[in-house]
């Protein structure tokens, strides 16, 4: 299995951290000390979880030759933050592709969704049920968010990505999928409510963030050094990290379980904030270009509920 392209899709609006300094008296230094982020993007009026899918579907097929929209034969969409329940995200992308009578998936598993939506495609590829699919990750953490919440308010932004994926090499810059490794630990810690959108009381909060940092980090080295050790890898071997995008500290503490140093992970999150499930798949589209032939990067995921997974990949 192979991703052929991949792009994303930010809002216009930035958000700075002096918005919540005059919001709820959060300073600048305060939020980057203990996060990292210093802007988020936020949608615009107008601006959904479906339509920047689709303006990240049409940035990844604009960016490919090898084969035509209409040949999509499985779309998989991820978000926890969704414009419609019923008519999801990946049936608006379906939509806008306009092809007929293919499987049309949307999950959500917190901001491991990217992994799961791979390894879906990773079943129906091996099933022989599909050939070219594309999937489809987007958060719109504004439309849900408590900005006078001083835990969490100030974490997260909005961004979609879409990557196309194939059962066969369509171009020399394609990445071979060479493992994904999921898993769920929603029977662990404070997994339970540690962090929780419920859209009819209070949108998204996270009343136990240190159970979150404490999983999050051993989930993620544990998983990577998993994924490693299954393909016969030292950490000498990853040209790159892309972890899930949630705080810079929760990076650079993988980064130190791991051996690994801190030129080699990729971070979006001091200019994008917690963008979910479309953070690392956005990290992805923009190392793609700096990828060399032989590279293996390995991504990492965790997400609240709980659950966890990395992916190898290989050009």
């Amino acid at each position: 299995m192979y991703i052929h392209q991949v792009a994303a899709y930010l809002p216009a609006e930035v958000i700075t951290n002096d918005h919540f300094t005059r919001l709820n008296g959060l300073s600048h230094e305060w939020i980057t000390e203990r996060t990292g982020i210093r802007t988020r993007r936020k949608a615009a009026p107008g601006e959904n979880t479906n339509t920047m899918a689709l303006e990240a579907t049409r940035r990844v097929l604009a960016q490919t030759s090898a084969f035509l929209p209409t040949e999509v034969d499985l779309i998989v969409g991820g978000t926890y933050t969704p414009h419609d329940t019923i008519y999801t995200v990946a049936h608006a992308v379906q939509r806008e592709l306009n092809v007929s009578d293919i499987p049309v998936v949307s999950i959500s598993s917190a901001c491991s969704s990217l992994l799961n939506a791979i390894e879906i495609v990773e079943g129906y590829f091996a099933l022989g049920k599909a050939r070219r699919a594309l999937v489809v990750v987007s958060e719109h953490n504004t439309a849900y968010n408590n900005e006078q919440d001083t835990v969490a308010g100030h974490l997260w932004g909005d961004g979609a990505s879409a990557l196309l994926l194939t059962t066969e090499r369509l171009a020399p810059t394609d990445l071979h999928v060479r493992s994904v490794l999921t898993g769920g630990a929603g029977n662990i810690g404070k997994a339970d409510h540690s962090v929780t959108l419920k859209p009819v009381e209070r949108g998204i909060v996270m009343p136990h963030g240190k159970d979150v940092f404490l999983h999050a980090c051993t989930y993620m080295t544990r998983v990577t050094q998993q994924i490693m050790e299954r393909n016969n890898l030292a950490v000498s071997d990853i040209s790159f990290l892309i972890p899930h995008q949630a705080n810079l500290r929760i990076t650079k503490n993988v980064l130190q379980q791991l051996g690994l140093a801190e030129d080699r992970a990729v971070s979006n999150i001091e200019e994008l904030g917690n963008t979910g499930c479309a953070g690392a798949a956005i990290a992805l589209a923009d190392t793609w270009a700096q990828l060399q032939p032989g590279n293996k990067v390995v991504v990492t995921v965790f997400g609240g509920g709980y659950s966890y997974g990395a992916m190898l990949l290989e050009r």
